[in-house]
């Protein structure tokens, strides 16, 4: 596996014709690269950016195969991605970046896809990801990352050092919803944890529980490769779900108590109902995974005779500064979660690969601007 290079160099012109290469998703699994119009010039407090590298999410995959996630339809045409990195090329009047200092041309920046307004009474209370007026790269109507060049609001951005590549700076983002899922559960040092799902997310929390001194650390999974790559990040107990009843196995580990705390990392169906029999009581649900079907259901009794606590992870708050820190500091391995890349030109080859889930891929990762030798 080749690891992307950084970009360095930054163009002093964009292109010939004012089009750019994009790819556009018109329906279900309809996904086309075409040439369309290039960002215009950025405004005051915006960045226009030359996208280096875009990763797929599982969030993705949900609208690319039913061009809908949740309640949100496809409506237009649209470009998917929000797992990205770039180069800043042009910054408006009083661009300051997700640190609140000036936002300088040839930056290399890892971009928060989440465009809070910062003013309604949720953002005030600190809430920016459930902001109400909130706006979302690659989710209807706002288009994403899978193209050449975008304006974002200079706050969504965050320099990154030289020692975090371009495809780790992408991998911020999923890190950060890890981050925040562990922030949630309020993880204390040798809890006992269950993750469902080995998925980048899962493997992620994996990363994060395992720091945060949780112990022992159950993942539950039905594709081997994942498992093994669980086994590889620290997991103590892993169980294949097409093998086993994943509670009652982890049931019978833990002598019947079950675990503290669960993250539910697949696609909801009946992971959902799984996370509430395993856990112990008084324990902790974070679910973060989307349900293709906008439905999760659990047993009601299961839930409140042992008075579980249930929270909804919603994205990310707060966890860029934290994310950089931990990538500069080698303390999680995330390049060993890409398996597959491939360049813009391709990016339907990717998605139906990665929708698929065909020669043991994890996660893909699709290359925008082209590499420097």
């Amino acid at each position: 596996m080749v690891l992307q290079e950084n970009i360095t160099a930054v163009p002093t012109k964009l292109t010939e014709d004012g089009r750019m290469w994009a790819a556009r998703l018109h329906g279900p699994r309809d996904m086309r690269i075409e040439r369309v119009p290039l960002p215009p010039e950025p405004g005051p407090g915006e960045a226009l950016l030359q996208i280096t590298v875009t990763t797929v999410c599982g969030s993705d995959l949900h609208t690319y195969l039913d061009a809908r996630i949740g309640d949100t339809d496809l409506q237009s045409p649209l470009i998917l991605g929000h797992e990205f990195a770039g180069v800043v090329i042009a910054v408006g009047a009083n661009a300051r970046d997700g640190n609140d200092e000036p936002l300088r041309p040839g930056q290399r920046v890892a971009v928060d896809p989440s465009m809070p307004c910062g003013r309604c009474e949720f953002c005030v209370k600190g809430h920016p990801n459930l902001c109400t007026r909130l706006r979302f790269c690659g989710l209807w109507p706002d288009d994403g990352s899978l193209c050449e060049y975008m304006i974002m609001p200079a706050r969504s951005c965050f320099p990154v050092p030289d020692t975090i590549n371009d495809t780790e700076a992408a991998l911020l983002e999923p890190l950060g919803i890890a981050i925040h899922a562990v922030d949630l559960a309020k993880l204390k040092v040798e809890e006992s944890v269950a993750i469902l799902g080995a998925g980048p997310i899962g493997l992620m929390i994996l990363e994060m529980a395992r720091i945060a001194g949780a112990h022992p650390i159950f993942v539950t999974e039905r594709l081997p490769w994942r498992l093994e790559l669980a086994r590889r990040y620290g997991a103590d107990v892993v169980v294949n779900i097409d093998e086993v009843d994943p509670v009652q196995a982890i049931m019978e580990a833990t002598g019947g108590r079950g675990v503290d705390v669960v993250f539910e990392a697949a696609w909801g169906g009946e992971a959902v109902a799984q996370a509430a029999e395993m856990a112990c009581l008084g324990g902790r649900l974070v679910l973060v995974g989307i349900p293709s079907d906008d439905v999760m259901t659990m047993r009601a009794s299961a839930a409140r005779r042992k008075g579980l606590t249930i929270k909804m992870c919603r994205r990310m708050k707060h966890t860029y500064p934290r994310a950089i820190r931990l990538a500069e500091q080698r303390k999680v391995d995330l390049m060993g979660l890409i398996t597959h890349r491939f360049p813009l030109a391709q990016a339907v080859e990717a998605y139906e690969l990665n929708a698929a889930y065909r020669d043991q891929v994890v996660k893909v990762a699709i290359d925008i601007a082209p590499r420097t030798t």
